[in-house]
C-alpha cells in the first residue's frame, strides 16, 4: 500500500498507473479517483490491502482549491468567507459532465471549510475544505459563484488528505514506484521499495485496537466471532457497535470488527462475544488451528467415531442419557427444550379440532412444525377456517378418486 502523488496528465493517469504499479502482485485497487485538473494524494492498495479499499473510500477527504470568480466582489474577502460558511453541512450536488459516476442529484456533507487567501483584483481565492467522500469541489465552486451572484469555476484542486493518509505520510510518485522496483530487481536492495510501499496497518491507526490470543487468530480468520477466552488486551474507550481492529500480539492486523461490548463490560465479563468480524484481512492458516481441542469437543469427536452421535454431532438411539441431560447444544432452536432426535409429539394446535384426520396430522408433527402451523393459521376467521377445511377435504377426495382409478386400471390389465 502506498499513497501516490499524482502530477501526471490527468487524462492519461489511469493508463500510466497500470503500467508502473509493481507487476508481480495479483491485484491492486485505489481509494477513489482524481478528476481533470486535480493532483494530490491517492492511496493505491496492493494484494491483501485491497480489502481495506472500501473503508478508505468511505473515509473523509481534504482539498485545497483555487477558485476563479467571474467578477469583483463588492464585499471582498469577508463576502467570500461568509458564502463558504453558508455552504457547510449537508448539500445537494449533481456531479459535473466530466465525472466517473452517474449524474443524479445526491447529498454530500461539507464538514469544515476555511478561506486562506483572496485577491479581488485578479478574482482568485484559495480555500481549504474537509468533506465526505464523493463530494465534487468543482460543483461546490459553481454553487459559490451562484451564491455570490458573480459566477465562479474551479481553477485548480489538490487533495491533501485521503482517508487515513495525507501529504506528510511518505507520499511518493509513480516514478518512485518504478525506480524502487528496478532497484530491487537489479541491485537486490529492498530499502527503496520498503520506503515506497507501506504496511497496510498504517491505514488502521485511527481504529481502537483489540489484541487477540494466538490460539484464536485462525478461528477469526475463518469468520468466527471473537469471544472472551480469545481476548488478550484491549484499548480504553471502546463502545458497543464501534468499529475496531483485531490485532495479533506481533501487531499484525487480523480483521476489522464491530464491538459487541464496551471497555467496562470487557473488564468485568467472563463470557460472551467481544466483536463480530466485519472484514477479514489476514490470510487463513497462517496461525495454527486450535479450535475443537477442549475436553467436551474431544469427547464429542470420540462419540461420533463410536456411533453414539450421528455425523452432525446430534443425538441418536445409542446416545447415553447422561450426555442428553448434561450437553447443551447452542446451535439448536431456542424453543426446542429437548434434543432433535428425542422430540416429543406436540399437543393439538387449535383449541378445538373438528375432524379426526387433522388431529392425527397435528399429533404426528414435531414441536417446530406445530408452532409454524399455529403461526400460519393465527387470526383467521370462522369463514376462512371453514373454507380451508373444505378445500382440504376436496383435495383428499380428488386424491382418493385418482388412486381408485389407478387401481382399477391395474386390475383390468
Amino acid at each position: 500500500m502506498f499513497p501516490v502523488q499524482s502530477t501526471l496528465d490527468p487524462y492519461n493517469w489511469r493508463r500510466r498507473t497500470v503500467l508502473t504499479i509493481p507487476y508481480r502482485v495479483e491485484k491492486t485497487g485505489h481509494s477513489g479517483t482524481l478528476d481533470p485538473k486535480v493532483t494530490g494524494c491517492l492511496i493505491v492498495c496492493i494484494d491483501r490491502a485491497t480489502r481495506l479499499v472500501k473503508s478508505q473510500q468511505g473515509a473523509g477527504k481534504e482539498y485545497v482549491c483555487v477558485i476563479r470568480l467571474h467578477d469583483k466582489l463588492p464585499g471582498g474577502e469577508a463576502q467570500l468567507a461568509r458564502a463558504l460558511e453558508t455552504l457547510t453541512g449537508a448539500l445537494f450536488q449533481r456531479p459535473p459532465l466530466i465525472s466517473a459516476v452517474k449524474r443524479q442529484l445526491r447529498i454530500r456533507t461539507i464538514h469544515e471549510s476555511k478561506l486562506h487567501e483572496f485577491d479581488n483584483e485578479r478574482h482568485l481565492g484559495v480555500f481549504w475544505v474537509s468533506c465526505e467522500a464523493g463530494t465534487y469541489i468543482r460543483t461546490l465552486c459553481v454553487h459559490l459563484g451562484l451564491l455570490l451572484g458573480v459566477g465562479a469555476h474551479m481553477q485548480e484542486l489538490r487533495r491533501v488528505r485521503s482517508g487515513a493518509m495525507d501529504e506528510n505520510d511518505n507520499m511518493v510518485t509513480l516514478h518512485d514506484v518504478l525506480d524502487a522496483q528496478w532497484m530491487a530487481d537489479n541491485t537486490r536492495d529492498e530499502s527503496y521499495i520498503r520506503k515506497v510501499v507501506s504496511p497496510l496497518e498504517t491505514l488502521l491507526t485511527s481504529y481502537k485496537r483489540i489484541v487477540v490470543k494466538d490460539s484464536a487468530v485462525n478461528a477469526v480468520c475463518y469468520g468466527a466471532k471473537l469471544m472472551i477466552p480469545g481476548l488478550l488486551r484491549y484499548e480504553a474507550g471502546i463502545e458497543v457497535h464501534d468499529e475496531v481492529v483485531l490485532m495479533t500480539t506481533k501487531g499484525e492486523a487480523i480483521a476489522l470488527g464491530i464491538a459487541q461490548m464496551s471497555t467496562v463490560e470487557l473488564s468485568t465479563c467472563d463470557h460472551g462475544v467481544v466483536a463480530k468480524v466485519k472484514r477479514c484481512i489476514m490470510e487463513r492458516d497462517l496461525y495454527p488451528r486450535r479450535w475443537g481441542m477442549g475436553p467436551v469437543a474431544l469427547e464429542k469427536k470420540k462419540m461420533k467415531a463410536d456411533g453414539k452421535l450421528d455425523k452432525y454431532g446430534r443425538p441418536n438411539e445409542a446416545t447415553p442419557a447422561k450426555w442428553n441431560a448434561d450437553y447443551k447444544d447452542f446451535n439448536a432452536p431456542l424453543d426446542a427444550s429437548t434434543p432433535a432426535a428425542v422430540s416429543a409429539p406436540a399437543a393439538p394446535v387449535a383449541e378445538t379440532v373438528a375432524d379426526e384426520e387433522e388431529a392425527a396430522d397435528v399429533s404426528m408433527m414435531s414441536v417446530d412444525d406445530a408452532g409454524k402451523k399455529r403461526k400460519r393459521h393465527e387470526g383467521e376467521t370462522a369463514e376462512e377456517k371453514a373454507e380451508r377445511k373444505k378445500k382440504k377435504k376436496e383435495k383428499k377426495e380428488k386424491k382418493a378418486k385418482k388412486e381408485g382409478k389407478k387401481a382399477e386400471s391395474d386390475d383390468s390389465e
